[in-house]
């Protein structure tokens, strides 16, 4: 592969904005230049006030392939990933049919992946209650940790596990130095569950059928196994403001413990969903304005660790897209390639340094999957994944220009900022100003195999 440098005034290097010249040969960052650095034998490519960053790393993608792949797949995901700067991405293992619980179903996975990924892309291995003898075999395959629902994960090939069935895997997962991560919900009778039944289409009772204390009970449960067995736990899709005390507590405690938010716990309340509306269905749901609040808040001081999409998408007819029916309507947000353009509006809007917004979207999730030796930030010796971004772009967000392959998504015609320009995966130009030039470039990342 040629060498080559990028320059811009605003490249992104220790949580700053610098004029630097980076220089990439055979997939890696091998020098970076303050300033503008002219090389006869290196062709520089000048952007300008462009922002050079390292590419998003989103470790909640529910891409569906194989089984479900008219809901998703590897193709249409890592494409909608590139267009909106995310270079590497890591598989949920539900929704795929077979459900990733095995040894035998992961490499059916990754058949199905290879050559098929045009960026970068891990895997997460499930736990279910019947698969306990699975999961060693499943961890030797290369998965980067396990996940696992307290409550129904909505897929019946893949059902919530008790804390009894935790506690078996809990040795496997203690030896193997591995992340659990948890869906934490905890469903319990409580005065408006029947609201939703007389009330399908109304986003209010949809939101009372899955009240807070579901969220804060699960989330104390988890803290309280991790305070036990010292697993490395995550918390995915932080969506209750009220857990935020105890997990600020479980961080004081130094237990091995981290949480994610998504972008539509940000921007969405649920004072402005409207009925009917069911692509904002999700689970945990959407909260009031005042919620939100605070988990920006949590965001901005650290305890939230990382924003990820958990881009779960499906088609028309299971999204109850007609009915307006949110009792039956399929859970889940895609916003895989608006995230960047998501967040960086929610920067400018709350005065939060753009620089760290990106870090929180890349070098944070690089530490998580423990990839910050050669992910997530531009350094000498890293991967050269990169992208070159117009963050003052302000644009309306329109059906025709998404790549997801189903155009269903609660940010249509909402304005957002921040247009990608190019993004590089592993130094090879996969996407360029809305074409793609590369792909296939993406490589497939295994725990202690790569």
């Amino acid at each position: 592969m040629a060498k080559f440098g990028l320059y811009s005034t605003r490249v992104l290097i220790d949580s700053t904005f610098v004029e630097a010249t980076v220089i990439i040969e055979d997939n890696k960052i091998i020098n970076i230049h303050s300033g503008f650095v002219e090389s006869e034998n290196v062709d520089i490519t000048n952007y300008g006030d462009y922002v050079i960053m390292p590419g998003l790393i989103d470790s909640h993608v529910h891409i569906n392939e194989p089984g479900r792949t008219d809901w998703e797949g590897f193709d249409t995901a890592t494409r909608a990933a590139a267009a909106g700067g995310i270079t590497t991405l890591v598989d949920m293992p539900l929704n795929s049919s077979p459900v990733t619980t095995n040894a035998n179903h992961f490499r059916t996975k990754i058949k199905a992946a290879q050559k098929n990924v045009h960026v970068n892309c891990g895997f997460w291995g499930g736990l279910i209650p019947t698969s306990h003898s699975d999961l060693q075999d499943l961890l030797d395959e290369g998965v980067l940790g396990v996940k696992v629902f307290l409550t129904h994960s909505g897929i019946d090939d893949f059902p919530n596990v008790s804390f009894d069935d935790l506690e078996k895997a809990a040795p496997i997962l203690k030896q193997m130095d591995c992340v659990l991560l948890a869906h934490c919900e905890l469903d319990s009778a409580h005065q408006d569950q029947y609201l939703l039944d007389e009330n399908p289409t109304s986003y209010q009772a949809y939101l009372k059928s899955r009240p807070r204390k579901w969220e804060n009970d699960a989330i104390k449960a988890m803290i309280a196994f991790c305070k036990s067995h010292k697993i490395k736990t995550h918390i995915v899709h932080l969506s209750s403001s009220d857990a935020i005390a105890m997990l600020q507590e479980a961080k004081k405690e130094e237990l091995p413990i981290t949480i994610e938010t998504c972008p539509h716990y940000l921007y969405f309340n649920s004072e402005t969903i409207k009925d009917e509306d069911t692509s904002s269905k999700c689970a945990p749901p959407i909260r009031e304005t005042a919620n939100n609040q605070k988990l920006w808040s949590a965001m901005t001081t650290d305890l939230i660790d990382f924003v990820v999409t958990d881009h779960s998408p499906a088609p028309p007819f299971l999204k109850e897209i007609e009915s307006g029916n949110f009792k039956k309507a399929w859970g889940g947000i895609a916003s895989l390639q608006l995230s960047l353009a998501i967040m960086t509006r929610l920067a400018y809007d709350n005065q939060y340094p753009l620089p760290l917004m990106i870090e929180k979207m890349s070098m944070h999730v690089a530490k998580f999957l423990q990839l910050d030796h050669r992910k997530g930030s531009i350094a000498k010796g890293y991967d050269a994944d990169l992208v070159i971004y117009n963050p003052d772009e302000s644009f309306k967000v329109k059906k025709e220009a998404i790549l997801h392959k189903h155009k269903i998504t609660p940010y249509v015609e909402k304005q957002l900022n921040g247009r990608v320009v190019k993004t590089f995966v592993n130094g090879t130009l996969v996407y360029d100003n809305g074409n793609f030039i590369h792909l296939n470039q993406g490589e497939l990342i295994l725990k202690n195999k790569n």
